[in-house]
């Protein structure tokens, strides 16, 4: 099944959370938020998007900071994960869930203030397009995340081939420029494979992140890591 697929089943939106990020995960869990915190800085009363927002973990906890948030996902299951999600944290009023495409978002030139996709371009069949589109929607800041063509990744793209995407810098600087978009910031995280962190309970698997932070702080773990942030900001010349 590739992943897409796999994305939208009715039991993966079911046991997502769950399964990705308990016991180790709850690492990089952390470790996504504290990078979606940093992009998008203050939110309160600022109107945000996320693509592909899943079960809303990102999406409630901005809506928590006080922001305006619209989650768009592909995945019913994923939707209503999230709607639940926002009703029992009390943030339901905050947040707009929509079923959508993001090569075709349903929203005007300019109407958000931060635009932002994790865990998605490695599944993005069209990036340019998806990229060219969330550059349309934002005044100012778009961020996502991709999987380092370099990293531990390839061996995981090669034992469970779901059709993720993996990225050099190159590329991702020519999604940046062909939509107009200035990077700004980019951060590089050395990570052993998810799923090791997901089999070890939350104490053990601390000192295995702080090997990769470590790891992650050499010219070497820049190189090689798995998962790269990346800030932009919409250019002057191309505000519409």
């Amino acid at each position: 099944m590739k992943g897409k697929e796999w994305y939208q089943a009715d039991d993966v939106a079911k046991e997502y959370d769950s399964k990705r990020f308990s016991r180790g995960g709850r690492l990089i869990d952390s470790r996504e938020k504290r990078a979606v915190v940093d992009a998008v800085g203050p939110v309160e009363d600022r109107d945000v998007l996320e693509i592909a927002c899943g079960t809303g973990r990102f999406t409630v906890m901005l809506a928590e900071r006080g922001a305006n948030i619209v989650g768009l996902d592909i995945s019913n299951a994923m939707l209503a994960q999230g709607r639940e999600k926002a009703r029992r944290a009390g943030v339901a009023d905050h947040i707009e869930f929509l079923r959508g495409d993001a090569a075709r978002l349903p929203f005007p030139d300019d109407h958000f203030d931060a635009v932002f996709a994790m865990r998605f371009f490695h599944l993005a069949d069209t990036p340019a397009k998806f990229m060219a589109e969330m550059a349309r929607v934002s005044k100012d800041i778009v961020f996502f995340d991709t999987f380092n063509g370099r990293s531990t990744r390839v061996a995981y793209n090669w034992l469970l081939p779901m059709g993720s995407h993996l990225y050099s810098r190159s590329q991702v600087d020519r999604l940046l420029e062909d939509a107009g978009l200035r990077l700004e910031a980019d951060e590089h995280d050395f990570l052993l494979p998810y799923g090791f962190y997901r089999k070890i309970p939350n104490g053990i698997a601390q000192g295995f992140r702080d090997l990769d932070t470590s790891i992650g702080s050499t010219a070497v773990g820049d190189a090689l890591a798995s998962v790269s942030y990346w800030t932009a900001t919409v250019k002057g010349d191309n505000r519409r």
